[in-house]
């Protein structure tokens, strides 16, 4: 196996995007979480053909680079609207994960990469999960919100990633155990201890 994917789902607030990153730092791998659909949004104003036409003279890892060059965050990204579907625009997001998966190994956070690589062999697919009252006190040091407001951004966050995966998997259930190789509760486990099971697990499987 020359290159594995860890893909992380996560409950805002749960630690899910601090877990992904570690991890990547611990193996010395890229993680791209947001950057993927920032870059996806930049093709939405090509024809579809011409961005075929460029895919295909691109060599394996420009995806790869030219995300490694957009800024990327580790403060949450909270939803305060409701899903409203653009396959457009996850049709290229699937294309840029396609592409990693075949070309790098890396850490993909979010935007239903579990489902886009489910039939990958060397894919790994994370859930973090934690209860309530272990989410809302990071969201509001991170964010600098109430504790109301806190609440408010995990309720809209969560059910606006619900419909999303919903929506994009056909029918699917983002938080289904079933559609990961682990589920951890990050809140019970604890962050680092979250990171190196993955990591001993990628060991384990890879043999990396």
């Amino acid at each position: 196996m020359d290159n594995y994917v860890i893909t992380v789902a996560r409950g805002f607030g749960s630690g899910g995007k601090e877990i992904a990153s570690k991890i990547a730092k611990k193996l010395g791998i890229a993680c791209y979480e947001n950057r993927i659909l920032t870059l996806a949004s930049q093709y939405t104003g090509y024809d579809e053909e011409e961005f075929k036409r460029v895919d295909e003279k691109l060599d394996g890892n420009y995806f790869g680079k030219l995300l490694a060059d957009l800024p990327r965050t580790l403060k949450p990204q909270a939803k305060k609207r409701g899903f409203h579907s653009d396959d457009r625009l996850f049709g290229y997001q699937a294309e840029i994960i396609r592409k990693l998966a075949d070309t790098e190994s890396c850490v993909i956070v979010g935007k239903c990469a579990d489902y886009i690589l489910r039939d990958y062999d060397n894919v790994i697919s994370i859930y973090v999960e934690a209860p309530r009252d272990f989410c809302f006190p990071r969201i509001m040091e991170k964010m600098n919100v109430s504790e109301q407001e806190a609440h408010t951004l995990i309720e809209k966050t969560d059910k606006y990633r619900a419909d999303y995966y919903k929506y994009y998997t056909h029918g699917n259930y983002w938080t289904n155990p079933v559609n990961y190789d682990m589920t951890l509760n990050s809140q019970r486990v604890g962050i680092d201890t979250c990171v190196e099971l993955v990591i001993d697990y990628v060991q384990k499987k890879f043999g990396k």
